[in-house]
């Protein structure tokens, strides 16, 4: 069984704007550039993880070690469909795909998502409000359709139980804690844990 990390990354100039009354261009590339650097070395830490792959749809600067793969921008949904089967056709059993705005994120957590998968064949870690999905697990092959977007978790939890799949639900708060609004920014820069 082989498994991979999955971090979908936005160019630095589309990253985080809803963060623009908060944080000018240049602060948000770089806290853009810091979280990633962050999740990228907790998924390093994650014994269970054979590689690392990014989809972006730019030319991002990648550790060498990290497998880049194109996001056609086009639909980031089928984009992640297309980076499954680059990866399962590399030999990737399991994929756990991982939100690069996760700046508490720890391997441990990354290590429960995929151990939950492996009990269930599906995991989903939501956000702190209960609404989105800020990381998946699953087998590959797979038909499950990745439904990224507002209101995610409910969607992805449909679509597991229409393929007749249960979806474990893995709540952590370093896999909860995304930094999206500038409500999130404020709880990142005073170090306070999110209600």
């Amino acid at each position: 069984m082989s498994a991979w990390a999955l971090v979908p990354v936005k160019t630095r100039a589309a990253a985080k704007s809803r963060l623009a009354a908060a944080l000018d261009a240049r602060a948000r590339a770089a806290l853009v550039t810091a979280m990633l650097a962050h999740v990228l070395g907790e998924l390093r830490r994650c014994p269970e993880l054979d590689g690392i792959a990014v989809m972006t749809p730019g030319a991002e600067r990648l550790p060498d070690e990290v497998l880049r793969l194109k996001d056609s921008a086009a639909d980031f949904n089928e984009s992640l469909c297309s980076a499954f089967a680059a990866l399962a056709a590399r030999g990737c059993s399991r994929v756990a795909v991982v939100a690069a705005d996760l700046p508490r994120l720890e391997a441990a957590e990354v290590s429960a998502l995929l151990v939950a998968a492996e009990k269930t064949r599906i995991a989903l870690a939501p956000d702190r409000h209960g609404t989105g999905t800020n990381a998946l697990a699953l087998a590959l092959p797979s038909r499950f359709r990745p439904r990224f977007g507002p209101g995610s978790l409910r969607r992805h939890l449909a679509e597991a139980a229409a393929l007749g799949v249960g979806a474990a639900t893995v709540q952590l708060p370093g896999l909860a804690f995304d930094v999206d609004e500038p409500e999130d920014l404020a709880l990142l820069q005073r170090g306070a844990a999110p209600p």
